[in-house]
């Protein structure tokens, strides 16, 4: 079975001041189809770092990102834009939705960006955040929502295009535990059920705990956490 992210000899560096400072160090990195995947590390080590690489968000020094049989070195930014909204799914911290939209509006918005929205596609949108258990909630605007229930449409905007990996940057870590513990219980079962691969950066060992497979991030380098403790 073919991976749906494979990274190899990955490589990111900045010059500060006529200094260049490594932070990623050659990686090589997989996530099979619904994959479940958490990586942690200190802080300022390199986490998101990685996972803006990964989803396209920035490019790398050195090394390759495929996705999907795609070879992000070889592509324009238009193309790697297309396969994101296509096909991959991310969630913020802060939830990033736009004031000025619905909830139900701020999901769509992947779909409004790629073209016309269906009825299809738009009762998908409204299953979605029915699911999450925002079905009450679906014209209030971000502003009319509590933290967690934005977080939720986060999610629901994240996978509203089905797409083959999500990737997850601290997606509770603004959130109090016991809404972060149901926010990501809820993510977690929709994530099964949807069978979509997911990369998961945290500081928090429990959240980690969570995927199936863990790796620390430590000098610019992915550690198999699996191979230290099995």
């Amino acid at each position: 079975m073919n991976n749906v992210l494979s990274c190899q000899k990955l490589y990111k560096s900045f010059n500060q001041g006529g200094v260049e400072l490594n932070i990623l160090n050659g990686i090589d990195f997989q996530v099979a189809p619904g994959e479940t995947v958490s990586i942690t590390g200190s802080s300022g080590s390199g986490k998101s770092t990685l996972l803006h690489l990964l989803a396209g968000l920035d490019k790398a020094t050195g090394g390759e990102i495929i996705i999907n049989g795609n070879d992000f070195s070889k592509l324009n930014d238009n193309q790697i834009c297309a396969i994101r909204n296509q096909n991959l799914g991310f969630i913020y911290q802060f939830h990033h939705l736009l004031p000025e939209f619905t909830a139900l509006e701020n999901v769509l918005m992947p779909i409004m960006i790629s073209g016309y929205i269906s009825e299809a596609k738009r009762n998908h949108a409204l299953e979605l955040l029915n699911r999450l258990g925002l079905s009450k909630r679906t014209k209030h605007f971000p502003g009319q929502l509590s933290g967690g229930e934005r977080q939720r449409v986060a999610i629901a905007r994240a996978v509203v295009n089905s797409p083959s990996i999500v990737f997850a940057d601290e997606p509770t870590g603004n959130l109090d535990n016991q809404t972060s513990n149901h926010v990501l219980d809820i993510f977690f079962q929709l994530q099964e059920e949807l069978k979509t691969s997911l990369v998961i950066v945290t500081h928090d060992n429990e959240i980690a705990a969570k995927a199936a497979k863990r790796y620390r991030l430590h000098d610019g380098k992915l550690i198999n956490l699996a191979s230290i403790t099995g």
